[in-house]
């Protein structure tokens, strides 16, 4: 182990050589103290396969040593974008739309920084042979000091390798996750994520909302026109549905002409809305289904802390059928 040395300058005093060492061995302290910092990183994201829990474990790890609002990560090439905020109410809602606008603005570049709305703004590129992708951090009212920054720096280093290792790995897999035809996440994303994002409600005691979305008279579709024509039709309608809704939501078409959408950091009041607005846009279509029209029928539950999924899940569907029951093209809620 090579062993650190400190020969004094004869020209100083005693009382200034001291002062020397000592600012040395604080030097070489911090710099330890460092080191452990990013070990423990390098320690937490070994083995982690998936972008948002990648994330959420940087921003976690980062918030014992830097205070911040919000990490967002987007990769244009890969069209792969996560936001993990810790924010609460209308503050969160305007965290998480500065960060979007700038992770999706082609103006940014690595190491600018800036102050919107209070927020300060730090950006950071990886850049790869595949081209680069942006790391965003937003901070509120005060700016982040030096050796924080320092911090972060190095931190990127051992955060650059998961990122990589992690997008390569949905690459490969991501056929088994993603509905062939629609290009939706699948049943078995809804399974993977459904039970972390209903703990980070809980543990944060933020609202969630579960919305089950049933085509109406969509056999009829198959039945006139065809089945071809029926899947360019559920094509047409998830586009529509994923143009409504934000990029923090999970939008799952689970097989058929059967869709959910979880709504994370939404109540009620709010998950109505959208779901109204998700009805215009299936009628908006104007698709004929037979002598009727295809539209939307849409039942949604708040989840509540002791639900289990499962609980859940039924409230769910039992409210889409009321809302079959009611007229169809509607939104019932529990």
């Amino acid at each position: 182990m090579n062993r650190v040395e400190y020969a004094p300058d004869p020209g100083l005093s005693s009382e200034k050589s001291m002062d020397q060492l000592l600012s040395q061995l604080k030097h070489y302290q911090r710099q330890s103290e460092r080191l452990q910092k990013v070990n423990s990183l390098y320690q937490r994201l070994a083995g982690v396969l998936d972008l948002p829990t990648i994330i959420e474990t940087y921003s976690i790890w980062l918030a014992e040593h830097v205070a911040h609002e919000l990490i967002g990560y987007h990769n244009q090439t890969r069209q792969r974008m996560h936001l993990f905020c810790s924010s609460h109410g209308p503050e969160r809602r305007h965290v998480i739309k500065v960060a979007e606008k700038l992770l999706k603005s082609s103006e940014t570049s690595t190491g600018s920084t800036g102050v919107i709305d209070s927020l300060h703004t730090y950006q950071w590129d990886f850049e790869s042979d595949e081209g680069s992708a942006l790391l965003l951090l937003l901070r509120k009212n005060v700016p982040v000091p030096a050796d924080d920054i320092e911090l972060i720096n190095e931190s990127l280093s051992i955060l650059a390798e998961p990122l990589k290792r992690t997008l390569d790995y949905e690459e490969i897999f991501e056929q088994a996750r993603k509905d062939t035809l629609t290009g939706l996440p699948n049943r078995l994303v809804f399974e993977e994520r459904v039970d972390g994002i209903i703990e980070q409600a809980n543990r944060y005691n933020h609202p969630l909302t579960l919305a089950a979305l049933d085509l109406d008279h969509f056999k009829d579709v198959n039945d006139t026109m065809g089945h071809l024509m029926g899947d360019e039709v559920l094509q047409q309608v998830a586009k529509s549905l994923k143009a409504q809704i934000r990029t923090s939501d999970l939008l799952v078409r689970m097989g058929g002409d059967e869709f959910l959408l979880i709504l994370p950091d939404t109540g009620m009041a709010a998950a109505r809305n959208l779901g109204e607005r998700l009805c215009r846009a299936v009628e908006f279509l104007d698709i004929a289904a037979g002598q009727a029209k295809l539209g939307i029928s849409i039942g949604m539950v708040q989840w509540q802390p002791g639900m289990s999924k499962g609980e859940w899940l039924e409230q769910a569907d039992d409210i889409l059928y009321q809302a079959k029951e009611n007229g169809r093209s509607q939104v019932a809620v529990h």
